[in-house]
């Protein structure tokens, strides 16, 4: 697992189709943050040896987010484990069983294992929006109904928006290891995310992981962005 950073590290999020574009962006911004993010877009274009050859840059967050029944769960995270990711996401949402299975296939690989995240509220998702799934009590209800299960069930951490950063640490404490997307410096457009903060109020409020995409490869320049916003963090 890579190590908790000593303040928030930034992971950037190379979300792209094009293998060569994905590998331009690690090579340019592999010296000025911790990690790189490669989701579904990336891995159903390209496959894991892609992600293998990003992985000679930076440690890899592989955010597939599984969701199945508890052994198809087991063996995604077996596969996903031999190319050696740092972390890896699965959906709370699956159930106890589910986390649980995935952290005992995590657990094969030993000290090599990826940290397993639990995903709680997508970013995307607003109080409306979780409603018309048929969750009630609102988004930061559900993200602590799930942080908590997610947890003892053996998920190393949780994957949250800014927002619920300071209520899971109040809940929680400092041991979960929290990895927050949604975040956006001042002045940025807030896309299609609905509960965002800067990056320096998510860094306030206890984050370890700061997932940062469009603002750092949408820039003119990628790496001076990142240099940016790791110059403000470390202030």
């Amino acid at each position: 697992m890579i190590p908790r950073p000593h303040r928030a590290g930034i992971i950037a999020a190379l979300d792209t189709q094009d293998p060569a574009r994905a590998e331009a962006w690690a090579a340019a911004l592999a010296p000025h943050l911790g990690c790189l993010k490669l989701g579904l877009e990336f891995f159903v274009a390209n496959g894991p040896a892609a992600v293998s050859r990003i992985a000679r840059h930076r440690p890899v967050f592989l955010d597939l987010k599984f969701h199945d029944i508890p052994n198809t769960v087991a063996g995604a995270v077996r596969s996903a484990c031999r190319l050696s990711p740092a972390m890896l996401t699965i959906h709370a949402a699956g159930g106890p069983a589910m986390v649980a299975a995935a952290r005992k296939a995590a657990e094969e690989f030993g000290t090599a294992r990826p940290a397993i995240l639990a995903v709680t509220v997508l970013t995307s998702m607003d109080t409306a929006a979780l409603s018309a799934t048929g969750v009630s009590g609102g988004t930061a209800q559900q993200v602590l109904r799930l942080a908590r299960m997610a947890l003892e069930n053996g998920a190393d951490g949780l994957v949250c928006s800014p927002q619920e950063v300071a209520p899971i640490r109040e809940a929680h404490g400092a041991g979960p290891l929290l990895v927050v997307p949604g975040i956006r410096p001042a002045g940025s457009a807030a896309g299609d995310q609905s509960r965002i903060a800067t990056p320096e109020e998510a860094a306030a409020a206890g984050a370890d992981w700061l997932v940062i995409g469009r603002p750092i490869t949408g820039a003119d320049d990628p790496a001076a962005a990142a240099a940016s916003i790791a110059a403000a963090l470390a202030r």
